[in-house]
Protein backbone atom coordinates (compact mmCIF):
# COMPACT_ATOMS: atom_id res chain seq x y z
CA UNK A 1 0.00 0.00 0.00
CA UNK A 2 1.95 3.27 -1.02
CA UNK A 3 1.85 6.05 1.63
CA UNK A 4 3.41 8.85 0.34
CA UNK A 5 2.51 9.87 -4.00
CA UNK A 6 4.83 12.73 -3.05
CA UNK A 7 8.14 11.96 -4.54
CA UNK A 8 11.19 12.90 -2.08
CA UNK A 9 11.81 15.45 -3.82
CA UNK A 10 9.21 17.54 -2.85
CA UNK A 11 11.24 18.27 0.10
CA UNK A 12 13.49 20.56 -1.22
CA UNK A 13 10.86 21.44 -4.33
CA UNK A 14 11.67 25.50 -2.99
CA UNK A 15 15.59 24.68 -4.33
CA UNK A 16 14.75 23.04 -7.52
CA UNK A 17 15.02 24.80 -10.23
CA UNK A 18 12.17 22.52 -12.10
CA UNK A 19 9.98 23.54 -9.63
CA UNK A 20 10.59 27.32 -9.82
CA UNK A 21 10.63 27.15 -13.65
CA UNK A 22 7.32 24.72 -13.45
CA UNK A 23 6.04 27.40 -11.21
CA UNK A 24 5.71 30.33 -13.59
CA UNK A 25 4.98 27.73 -16.52
CA UNK A 26 1.96 27.06 -14.63
CA UNK A 27 0.88 30.31 -13.96
CA UNK A 28 1.56 31.47 -17.39
CA UNK A 29 -0.04 28.05 -19.05
CA UNK A 30 -3.37 29.08 -17.19
CA UNK A 31 -3.38 32.58 -17.85
CA UNK A 32 -2.78 32.08 -21.56
CA UNK A 33 -5.57 29.41 -22.08
CA UNK A 34 -7.72 31.88 -19.73
CA UNK A 35 -7.56 34.85 -22.09
CA UNK A 36 -6.44 33.74 -25.28
CA UNK A 37 -7.78 30.50 -26.31
CA UNK A 38 -11.22 30.01 -26.68
CA UNK A 39 -11.66 26.24 -27.11
CA UNK A 40 -15.36 25.72 -27.87
CA UNK A 41 -17.41 29.52 -28.21
CA UNK A 42 -20.62 27.63 -27.48
CA UNK A 43 -19.19 26.19 -24.62
CA UNK A 44 -16.65 29.01 -22.74
CA UNK A 45 -16.58 26.45 -19.63
CA UNK A 46 -15.05 24.36 -21.60
CA UNK A 47 -11.52 26.51 -21.92
CA UNK A 48 -11.87 27.77 -18.42
CA UNK A 49 -11.60 23.89 -17.23
CA UNK A 50 -9.02 23.39 -19.58
CA UNK A 51 -6.63 26.47 -17.83
CA UNK A 52 -7.37 24.52 -14.49
CA UNK A 53 -6.20 21.18 -15.86
CA UNK A 54 -3.03 22.98 -17.49
CA UNK A 55 -2.21 24.58 -14.15
CA UNK A 56 -2.38 21.60 -11.95
CA UNK A 57 -0.79 19.30 -14.00
CA UNK A 58 2.58 21.46 -14.54
CA UNK A 59 2.35 22.23 -10.97
CA UNK A 60 2.06 18.18 -9.87
CA UNK A 61 4.48 17.40 -12.42
CA UNK A 62 7.03 19.75 -11.24
CA UNK A 63 5.62 19.87 -7.70
CA UNK A 64 5.98 23.57 -8.03
CA UNK A 65 3.92 23.51 -4.67
CA UNK A 66 3.74 20.92 -1.95
CA UNK A 67 1.46 18.09 -4.06
CA UNK A 68 -1.27 18.66 -2.02
CA UNK A 69 -1.93 22.45 -1.98
CA UNK A 70 -2.12 22.24 -5.92
CA UNK A 71 -5.02 19.15 -4.92
CA UNK A 72 -6.89 22.09 -3.52
CA UNK A 73 -7.08 24.34 -6.81
CA UNK A 74 -10.64 23.07 -7.83
CA UNK A 75 -12.33 24.26 -4.30
CA UNK A 76 -10.99 28.02 -5.30
CA UNK A 77 -11.22 28.27 -8.95
CA UNK A 78 -14.26 26.02 -10.00
CA UNK A 79 -16.69 28.66 -8.46
CA UNK A 80 -14.93 31.86 -9.76
CA UNK A 81 -14.58 30.49 -13.22
CA UNK A 82 -18.44 29.05 -13.06
CA UNK A 83 -17.27 25.64 -13.84
CA UNK A 84 -18.91 23.78 -10.69
CA UNK A 85 -20.70 24.99 -7.14
CA UNK A 86 -18.28 25.65 -4.71
CA UNK A 87 -20.11 23.20 -2.19
CA UNK A 88 -20.55 20.41 -5.42
CA UNK A 89 -17.03 21.01 -5.57
CA UNK A 90 -16.18 19.74 -1.92
CA UNK A 91 -18.18 16.88 -1.94
CA UNK A 92 -16.25 15.74 -4.80
CA UNK A 93 -13.13 15.21 -1.94
CA UNK A 94 -14.68 13.15 0.10
CA UNK A 95 -16.32 9.60 -0.84
CA UNK A 96 -16.23 6.38 0.08
CA UNK A 97 -13.03 5.79 -1.41
CA UNK A 98 -11.67 8.09 0.71
CA UNK A 99 -12.84 6.30 3.91
CA UNK A 100 -11.63 3.16 2.01
CA UNK A 101 -8.05 4.33 2.29
CA UNK A 102 -8.18 5.84 5.61
CA UNK A 103 -9.60 2.54 6.92
CA UNK A 104 -6.53 0.56 4.98
CA UNK A 105 -4.50 2.45 6.32
CA UNK A 106 -5.79 2.09 10.37
CA UNK A 107 -5.42 -1.55 9.73
CA UNK A 108 -1.92 -0.78 8.19
CA UNK A 109 -1.22 0.93 11.30
CA UNK A 110 -2.18 -1.76 13.63
CA UNK A 111 0.35 -3.98 11.93
CA UNK A 112 3.46 -1.57 12.22
CA UNK A 113 2.46 -0.44 16.12
CA UNK A 114 2.30 -3.91 16.98
CA UNK A 115 5.24 -5.50 15.08
CA UNK A 116 2.36 -7.80 12.76
CA UNK A 117 4.28 -7.02 9.72
CA UNK A 118 7.88 -8.21 10.91
CA UNK A 119 7.02 -11.14 12.12
CA UNK A 120 4.78 -12.03 8.69
CA UNK A 121 8.00 -10.86 6.68
CA UNK A 122 10.41 -13.24 8.95
CA UNK A 123 7.95 -15.67 8.78
CA UNK A 124 8.18 -15.75 5.11
CA UNK A 125 12.06 -15.30 4.90
CA UNK A 126 12.73 -18.23 7.20
CA UNK A 127 10.35 -20.62 4.43
CA UNK A 128 12.00 -19.58 1.62
CA UNK A 129 15.30 -18.24 2.28
CA UNK A 130 18.41 -20.44 1.45
CA UNK A 131 21.11 -20.05 -1.57
CA UNK A 132 21.49 -16.01 -2.92
CA UNK A 133 18.68 -16.45 -5.37
CA UNK A 134 16.19 -18.18 -2.99
CA UNK A 135 17.11 -15.29 -0.36
CA UNK A 136 16.40 -12.43 -2.89
CA UNK A 137 13.06 -14.04 -3.33
CA UNK A 138 11.90 -14.49 -0.24
CA UNK A 139 12.54 -10.71 0.62
CA UNK A 140 10.96 -9.97 -2.56
CA UNK A 141 7.79 -12.06 -1.62
CA UNK A 142 7.07 -10.61 1.99
CA UNK A 143 7.91 -7.25 0.43
CA UNK A 144 4.97 -7.74 -2.05
CA UNK A 145 3.01 -9.40 0.43
CA UNK A 146 3.46 -7.01 2.68
CA UNK A 147 2.73 -3.73 0.42
CA UNK A 148 -0.43 -5.53 -0.92
CA UNK A 149 -2.40 -3.88 2.45
CA UNK A 150 0.05 -1.64 3.94
CA UNK A 151 2.19 1.59 3.46
CA UNK A 152 5.38 0.76 1.12
CA UNK A 153 6.90 3.20 2.37
CA UNK A 154 6.89 1.17 5.85
CA UNK A 155 7.89 -1.80 4.08
CA UNK A 156 10.80 -0.60 2.22
CA UNK A 157 12.55 0.65 5.43
CA UNK A 158 11.48 -1.97 7.15
CA UNK A 159 12.42 -4.86 4.87
CA UNK A 160 15.68 -2.42 4.08
CA UNK A 161 16.87 -2.85 7.93
CA UNK A 162 16.44 -6.85 7.88
CA UNK A 163 18.28 -6.68 4.21
CA UNK A 164 21.05 -4.53 5.07
CA UNK A 165 21.86 -6.71 8.38
CA UNK A 166 21.71 -10.04 5.97
CA UNK A 167 24.40 -8.17 3.71
CA UNK A 168 26.38 -7.28 6.33
CA UNK A 169 26.59 -11.09 7.98
CA UNK A 170 27.24 -11.87 4.48
CA UNK A 171 30.06 -9.33 3.52
CA UNK A 172 32.05 -10.32 6.82
CA UNK A 173 31.75 -13.87 5.84
CA UNK A 174 32.29 -14.19 1.66
CA UNK A 175 34.08 -10.32 1.14
CA UNK A 176 32.22 -7.37 0.30
CA UNK A 177 33.63 -7.01 -3.56
CA UNK A 178 32.29 -11.04 -3.60
CA UNK A 179 28.92 -10.01 -2.16
CA UNK A 180 28.06 -7.02 -4.71
CA UNK A 181 25.70 -8.32 -6.90
CA UNK A 182 23.65 -10.21 -4.22
CA UNK A 183 23.48 -6.74 -2.24
CA UNK A 184 22.33 -4.97 -5.56
CA UNK A 185 19.51 -7.94 -6.60
CA UNK A 186 18.40 -8.12 -2.91
CA UNK A 187 18.25 -4.02 -1.86
CA UNK A 188 16.77 -3.63 -5.88
CA UNK A 189 14.33 -6.70 -5.12
CA UNK A 190 13.49 -5.12 -2.09
CA UNK A 191 11.87 -1.79 -4.19
CA UNK A 192 10.49 -2.74 -6.88
CA UNK A 193 8.61 -5.75 -5.32
CA UNK A 194 6.85 -3.16 -2.34
CA UNK A 195 5.80 -1.48 -5.93
CA UNK A 196 4.47 -4.57 -8.01
CA UNK A 197 2.93 -5.92 -4.74
CA UNK A 198 0.52 -2.67 -4.24
CA UNK A 199 -0.93 -3.70 -7.73
CA UNK A 200 -2.23 -6.75 -6.38
CA UNK A 201 -5.23 -4.59 -4.69
CA UNK A 202 -7.36 -1.76 -4.58
CA UNK A 203 -5.64 -0.24 -1.31
CA UNK A 204 -2.52 -1.44 -2.64
CA UNK A 205 -1.20 1.87 -4.14
CA UNK A 206 -3.82 5.05 -4.19
CA UNK A 207 -3.36 5.28 -8.44
CA UNK A 208 -5.53 2.00 -7.36
CA UNK A 209 -7.91 4.01 -5.22
CA UNK A 210 -7.96 7.00 -7.43
CA UNK A 211 -8.95 4.80 -10.33
CA UNK A 212 -12.17 3.25 -8.78
CA UNK A 213 -13.37 6.58 -7.74
CA UNK A 214 -12.54 8.70 -11.23
CA UNK A 215 -14.34 5.65 -12.89
CA UNK A 216 -17.18 6.10 -10.30
CA UNK A 217 -17.32 9.65 -11.40
CA UNK A 218 -17.13 9.32 -14.92
CA UNK A 219 -20.07 6.22 -15.34
CA UNK A 220 -22.23 6.63 -12.43
CA UNK A 221 -24.63 4.06 -14.21
CA UNK A 222 -21.51 1.32 -13.75
CA UNK A 223 -21.39 -1.83 -11.33
CA UNK A 224 -17.89 -0.49 -9.16
CA UNK A 225 -14.97 -2.72 -9.44
CA UNK A 226 -15.10 -4.59 -6.63
CA UNK A 227 -12.13 -5.98 -4.48
CA UNK A 228 -12.21 -9.64 -5.39
CA UNK A 229 -12.80 -8.68 -9.26
CA UNK A 230 -9.48 -6.59 -8.88
CA UNK A 231 -7.82 -9.31 -7.27
CA UNK A 232 -8.60 -11.58 -9.81
CA UNK A 233 -6.11 -9.35 -12.41
CA UNK A 234 -4.08 -7.85 -9.80
CA UNK A 235 -2.53 -10.95 -7.99
CA UNK A 236 -1.19 -13.17 -11.06
CA UNK A 237 -0.50 -9.65 -12.67
CA UNK A 238 2.21 -8.53 -9.91
CA UNK A 239 3.30 -12.38 -9.46
CA UNK A 240 4.22 -12.82 -12.99
CA UNK A 241 6.24 -9.45 -12.31
CA UNK A 242 7.90 -10.56 -9.32
CA UNK A 243 8.73 -13.43 -11.39
CA UNK A 244 10.37 -11.76 -14.34
CA UNK A 245 11.44 -9.49 -11.42
CA UNK A 246 13.05 -11.87 -9.62
CA UNK A 247 14.76 -13.74 -12.78
CA UNK A 248 16.36 -10.61 -14.03
CA UNK A 249 17.40 -9.53 -11.29
CA UNK A 250 19.45 -12.83 -10.03
CA UNK A 251 19.78 -14.34 -13.36
CA UNK A 252 20.61 -11.92 -15.87
CA UNK A 253 21.68 -9.06 -13.96
CA UNK A 254 23.29 -9.36 -11.22
CA UNK A 255 24.17 -13.40 -10.35
CA UNK A 256 25.66 -14.34 -7.48
CA UNK A 257 27.89 -17.22 -7.06
CA UNK A 258 25.36 -20.27 -5.62
CA UNK A 259 28.31 -20.40 -2.33
CA UNK A 260 27.15 -17.64 -0.61
CA UNK A 261 24.83 -19.50 1.03
CA UNK A 262 24.09 -17.57 4.46
CA UNK A 263 23.36 -18.89 8.08
CA UNK A 264 19.97 -18.37 9.44
CA UNK A 265 21.41 -16.77 12.42
CA UNK A 266 20.24 -12.93 11.44
CA UNK A 267 17.00 -14.32 10.69
CA UNK A 268 16.28 -16.34 13.44
CA UNK A 269 17.32 -13.87 15.93
CA UNK A 270 15.34 -11.01 14.61
CA UNK A 271 12.24 -13.60 14.88
CA UNK A 272 13.27 -14.46 18.52
CA UNK A 273 13.69 -10.68 19.56
CA UNK A 274 10.00 -9.81 18.76
CA UNK A 275 8.68 -12.69 21.57
CA UNK A 276 5.80 -14.96 21.12
CA UNK A 277 2.94 -13.39 19.71
CA UNK A 278 1.10 -11.24 21.97
CA UNK A 279 -3.25 -10.95 22.26
CA UNK A 280 -2.61 -7.26 20.54
CA UNK A 281 -1.02 -9.20 17.41
CA UNK A 282 -3.27 -11.83 17.34
CA UNK A 283 -6.44 -9.33 17.18
CA UNK A 284 -4.66 -7.07 14.45
CA UNK A 285 -4.13 -10.48 12.51
CA UNK A 286 -7.75 -11.69 12.82
CA UNK A 287 -8.64 -7.98 11.89
CA UNK A 288 -6.62 -8.45 8.83
CA UNK A 289 -7.41 -11.61 7.48
CA UNK A 290 -11.25 -11.11 8.30
CA UNK A 291 -11.10 -7.95 6.37
CA UNK A 292 -9.44 -9.09 3.43
CA UNK A 293 -11.90 -11.64 3.10
CA UNK A 294 -14.82 -9.95 2.87
CA UNK A 295 -13.85 -7.73 0.78
CA UNK A 296 -12.24 -10.51 -1.58
CA UNK A 297 -15.86 -12.30 -1.39
CA UNK A 298 -18.06 -9.37 -0.17
CA UNK A 299 -19.31 -9.50 -4.27
CA UNK A 300 -19.98 -12.67 -7.19
CA UNK A 301 -16.53 -13.21 -8.56
CA UNK A 302 -16.77 -14.30 -12.34
CA UNK A 303 -14.73 -15.36 -15.25
CA UNK A 304 -16.57 -15.17 -18.16
CA UNK A 305 -19.73 -17.46 -18.12
CA UNK A 306 -17.71 -20.47 -16.57
CA UNK A 307 -16.49 -19.44 -13.37
CA UNK A 308 -18.13 -17.80 -10.79
CA UNK A 309 -18.18 -17.28 -6.36
CA UNK A 310 -21.49 -16.53 -5.21
CA UNK A 311 -20.21 -13.46 -2.74
CA UNK A 312 -21.60 -13.00 1.05
CA UNK A 313 -23.81 -10.19 0.18
CA UNK A 314 -26.08 -12.50 -1.17
CA UNK A 315 -26.78 -13.88 2.65
CA UNK A 316 -27.98 -10.21 3.35
CA UNK A 317 -30.17 -9.08 0.60
CA UNK A 318 -32.19 -6.32 2.31
CA UNK A 319 -28.69 -4.53 3.28
CA UNK A 320 -25.87 -5.36 0.82
CA UNK A 321 -26.87 -2.89 -1.61
CA UNK A 322 -26.33 -0.14 1.44
CA UNK A 323 -22.47 -2.03 1.78
CA UNK A 324 -19.44 -1.45 -0.36
CA UNK A 325 -15.51 -2.15 0.83
CA UNK A 326 -15.59 0.79 2.94
CA UNK A 327 -18.01 -0.39 5.35
CA UNK A 328 -16.20 -3.27 6.16
CA UNK A 329 -12.90 -1.99 6.41
CA UNK A 330 -14.33 0.96 8.65
CA UNK A 331 -16.16 -1.76 10.79
CA UNK A 332 -12.89 -3.93 11.35
CA UNK A 333 -10.39 -0.95 11.96
CA UNK A 334 -13.28 0.75 14.93
CA UNK A 335 -13.21 -2.60 16.28
CA UNK A 336 -9.23 -2.60 17.06
CA UNK A 337 -10.21 0.75 19.29
CA UNK A 338 -12.78 -1.15 21.45
CA UNK A 339 -10.48 -4.61 21.84
CA UNK A 340 -8.16 -4.12 24.37
CA UNK A 341 -4.28 -4.67 24.06
CA UNK A 342 -3.38 -6.30 27.72
CA UNK A 343 0.35 -5.12 26.52
CA UNK A 344 2.37 -4.63 29.98
CA UNK A 345 4.45 -3.03 27.97
CA UNK A 346 2.99 -0.24 27.04
CA UNK A 347 0.47 1.12 30.10
CA UNK A 348 -0.18 4.30 27.37
CA UNK A 349 -2.38 1.88 25.34
CA UNK A 350 -5.35 0.63 26.89
CA UNK A 351 -6.56 -0.62 23.22
CA UNK A 352 -5.04 -1.47 19.93
CA UNK A 353 -5.62 1.19 17.93
CA UNK A 354 -5.89 4.69 20.01
CA UNK A 355 -6.40 8.58 19.64
CA UNK A 356 -2.49 8.70 18.14
CA UNK A 357 -3.21 6.66 14.81
CA UNK A 358 -5.00 9.90 13.51
CA UNK A 359 -2.02 12.17 13.77
CA UNK A 360 -0.26 9.34 11.83
CA UNK A 361 -3.10 9.41 8.82
CA UNK A 362 -1.10 10.74 5.51
CA UNK A 363 -3.54 13.88 5.34
CA UNK A 364 -1.46 15.33 2.29
CA UNK A 365 -2.02 12.05 0.17
CA UNK A 366 -5.93 12.20 1.66
CA UNK A 367 -6.15 15.67 0.01
CA UNK A 368 -4.27 14.54 -3.37
CA UNK A 369 -6.64 12.09 -3.65
CA UNK A 370 -9.75 14.15 -3.11
CA UNK A 371 -7.82 17.10 -5.58
CA UNK A 372 -7.87 13.69 -8.51
CA UNK A 373 -11.06 13.41 -7.57
CA UNK A 374 -12.31 16.56 -7.89
CA UNK A 375 -10.81 17.41 -11.37
CA UNK A 376 -12.29 14.50 -12.65
CA UNK A 377 -15.71 15.96 -11.98
CA UNK A 378 -14.69 18.93 -13.27
CA UNK A 379 -13.97 17.80 -16.04
CA UNK A 380 -17.12 15.82 -16.69
CA UNK A 381 -19.28 19.17 -15.42
CA UNK A 382 -17.69 21.32 -17.87
CA UNK A 383 -17.31 18.71 -20.80
CA UNK A 384 -14.20 18.96 -21.68
CA UNK A 385 -13.68 15.00 -21.67
CA UNK A 386 -15.96 14.84 -23.94
CA UNK A 387 -14.08 17.75 -26.28
CA UNK A 388 -11.02 15.95 -26.09
CA UNK A 389 -12.38 12.19 -26.35
CA UNK A 390 -13.82 13.77 -29.74
CA UNK A 391 -10.86 15.37 -31.17
CA UNK A 392 -8.70 12.75 -30.78
CA UNK A 393 -11.04 10.19 -31.96
CA UNK A 394 -9.97 9.40 -35.60
CA UNK A 395 -6.62 8.44 -34.48
CA UNK A 396 -7.32 6.25 -31.16
CA UNK A 397 -9.52 5.08 -33.10
CA UNK A 398 -7.50 4.01 -36.26
CA UNK A 399 -5.36 2.09 -33.65
CA UNK A 400 -6.22 -1.86 -32.62
CA UNK A 401 -7.11 -2.11 -28.91
CA UNK A 402 -3.96 -4.02 -28.08
CA UNK A 403 -1.63 -1.25 -29.54
CA UNK A 404 -3.56 1.33 -28.09
CA UNK A 405 -3.24 -0.45 -24.57
CA UNK A 406 0.77 -0.87 -25.11
CA UNK A 407 1.38 3.23 -26.42
CA UNK A 408 -1.17 3.89 -22.69
CA UNK A 409 1.03 1.45 -20.89
CA UNK A 410 4.50 3.21 -22.40
CA UNK A 411 3.25 6.68 -21.84
CA UNK A 412 2.16 6.26 -18.15
CA UNK A 413 5.67 3.99 -16.84
CA UNK A 414 7.92 6.31 -18.56
CA UNK A 415 5.99 9.29 -17.32
CA UNK A 416 6.05 8.97 -13.26
CA UNK A 417 9.68 8.29 -13.66
CA UNK A 418 9.31 11.87 -13.12
CA UNK A 419 5.99 12.43 -12.12
CA UNK A 420 3.72 11.80 -8.97
CA UNK A 421 2.37 8.44 -10.35
CA UNK A 422 -1.17 9.68 -8.46
CA UNK A 423 -0.96 12.90 -9.41
CA UNK A 424 -0.31 12.09 -13.29
CA UNK A 425 -2.89 8.91 -13.14
CA UNK A 426 -6.00 11.49 -12.11
CA UNK A 427 -4.99 13.81 -14.20
CA UNK A 428 -4.56 11.51 -17.41
CA UNK A 429 -8.14 9.27 -15.83
CA UNK A 430 -10.59 11.28 -17.25
CA UNK A 431 -8.98 12.22 -20.57
CA UNK A 432 -9.00 8.07 -21.54
CA UNK A 433 -12.30 8.17 -20.13
CA UNK A 434 -13.42 10.36 -22.73
CA UNK A 435 -10.99 8.82 -25.81
CA UNK A 436 -12.97 5.20 -24.80
CA UNK A 437 -16.05 6.80 -25.29
CA UNK A 438 -15.22 8.45 -28.72
CA UNK A 439 -14.44 5.40 -30.02
CA UNK A 440 -16.79 3.25 -29.10
CA UNK A 441 -14.59 0.86 -26.68
CA UNK A 442 -14.93 -0.11 -22.58
CA UNK A 443 -13.15 2.42 -20.93
CA UNK A 444 -12.04 0.21 -18.61
CA UNK A 445 -9.90 -1.28 -21.71
CA UNK A 446 -7.59 1.91 -21.74
CA UNK A 447 -8.19 2.87 -18.04
CA UNK A 448 -7.21 -0.02 -16.14
CA UNK A 449 -3.88 -0.72 -17.80
CA UNK A 450 -2.90 2.69 -17.65
CA UNK A 451 -3.50 2.67 -13.89
CA UNK A 452 -1.58 -0.26 -13.28
CA UNK A 453 1.58 1.22 -16.05
CA UNK A 454 1.77 4.01 -13.04
CA UNK A 455 3.04 1.23 -10.60
CA UNK A 456 5.98 0.00 -13.15
CA UNK A 457 8.24 3.11 -12.65
CA UNK A 458 11.64 1.36 -11.94
CA UNK A 459 14.31 3.48 -12.94
CA UNK A 460 15.01 6.04 -11.35
CA UNK A 461 15.38 6.93 -7.18
CA UNK A 462 12.69 9.63 -7.24
CA UNK A 463 9.94 7.53 -9.01
CA UNK A 464 8.77 6.20 -6.55
CA UNK A 465 9.44 6.32 -2.11
CA UNK A 466 10.67 2.75 -2.47
CA UNK A 467 13.13 2.90 -5.19
CA UNK A 468 14.26 6.43 -3.00
CA UNK A 469 14.58 4.52 0.09
CA UNK A 470 16.78 2.10 -0.98
CA UNK A 471 18.98 4.33 -3.16
CA UNK A 472 19.65 6.41 0.19
CA UNK A 473 21.23 3.48 1.40
CA UNK A 474 24.35 4.08 -0.20
CA UNK A 475 24.76 0.67 -1.28
CA UNK A 476 23.17 0.47 -5.08
CA UNK A 477 24.74 3.14 -7.70
CA UNK A 478 21.94 4.60 -9.96
CA UNK A 479 23.48 3.35 -13.35
CA UNK A 480 22.53 -0.28 -11.17
CA UNK A 481 18.70 1.27 -10.70
CA UNK A 482 18.67 2.42 -14.59
CA UNK A 483 20.06 -0.60 -16.07
CA UNK A 484 17.52 -2.77 -13.75
CA UNK A 485 14.60 -0.39 -14.47
CA UNK A 486 14.71 -0.04 -17.99
CA UNK A 487 14.69 -3.93 -18.86
CA UNK A 488 11.37 -3.81 -15.82
CA UNK A 489 9.71 -1.20 -17.06
CA UNK A 490 9.65 -2.92 -20.90
CA UNK A 491 8.72 -5.81 -19.48
CA UNK A 492 5.72 -4.16 -16.89
CA UNK A 493 4.59 -3.01 -20.57
CA UNK A 494 4.45 -6.33 -22.46
CA UNK A 495 2.91 -8.35 -19.55
CA UNK A 496 0.04 -5.56 -18.55
CA UNK A 497 -0.95 -5.28 -22.43
CA UNK A 498 -0.91 -9.41 -22.60
CA UNK A 499 -2.24 -10.46 -19.26
CA UNK A 500 -4.83 -7.81 -19.54
CA UNK A 501 -5.92 -8.40 -22.99
CA UNK A 502 -6.04 -12.10 -22.27
CA UNK A 503 -7.23 -12.26 -18.49
CA UNK A 504 -8.58 -8.48 -17.59
CA UNK A 505 -11.34 -8.63 -20.89
CA UNK A 506 -12.54 -11.71 -18.82
CA UNK A 507 -12.83 -10.83 -15.35
CA UNK A 508 -13.87 -7.20 -16.32
CA UNK A 509 -16.49 -8.46 -18.91
CA UNK A 510 -14.91 -6.06 -21.73
CA UNK A 511 -15.33 -6.53 -25.57
CA UNK A 512 -13.56 -3.78 -27.15
CA UNK A 513 -16.02 -3.74 -30.08
CA UNK A 514 -18.78 -2.79 -27.62
CA UNK A 515 -19.53 0.03 -26.23
CA UNK A 516 -20.98 -1.03 -22.74
CA UNK A 517 -24.32 0.59 -21.99
CA UNK A 518 -23.65 2.84 -19.12
CA UNK A 519 -20.76 4.69 -21.03
CA UNK A 520 -23.17 5.20 -24.11
CA UNK A 521 -25.61 6.80 -21.66
CA UNK A 522 -22.49 9.09 -20.61
CA UNK A 523 -22.06 10.03 -23.72
CA UNK A 524 -25.56 10.94 -24.71
CA UNK A 525 -25.49 12.93 -21.41
CA UNK A 526 -23.15 15.42 -23.24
Amino acid sequence: MTSPATSPAEKSAQSNPASRIGFWLGMIAFASILLFTDLDPEHPEISRMAAVVALMAIWWMTEAIPLAATALIPLATFPLLGIMKGKDAASAYVSSTIFLFIGGFMIALAMERWNLHKRIALGIIRAIGGGPNRLVLSFMLATAFLSMWISNTATSIMMLAIGLAIISQTETTFGKERCRNLTVALLLGIAYSASIGGMATLVGTPTNLAFVSVFANQFPQAEPVSFGQWMLLGVPLSLVMLFFSWITLTRFLFPSPPELCLSPDVIRDEARSLGRISFAETSVLIAFTLTALLWVFRKDISIGDSFQIYGWSRLVPSIAPFIDDSTVVLVMALSLFLIPSRSSQNHASLRILDSTVFSKLPWDIILLLGGGFALAAGFQAAGLSTFIGQKVEGFAGSIPPIGLIAIIGATLTFLTELTSNVATTQTLLPILASIAVAIKTNPLLLMIPATLSASCAFMMPVATPPNAIVFGSGRIRITDMIKAGIVLNLIGIIVITLLFFALGTKVFQIDPKVTPEWASKTENKH
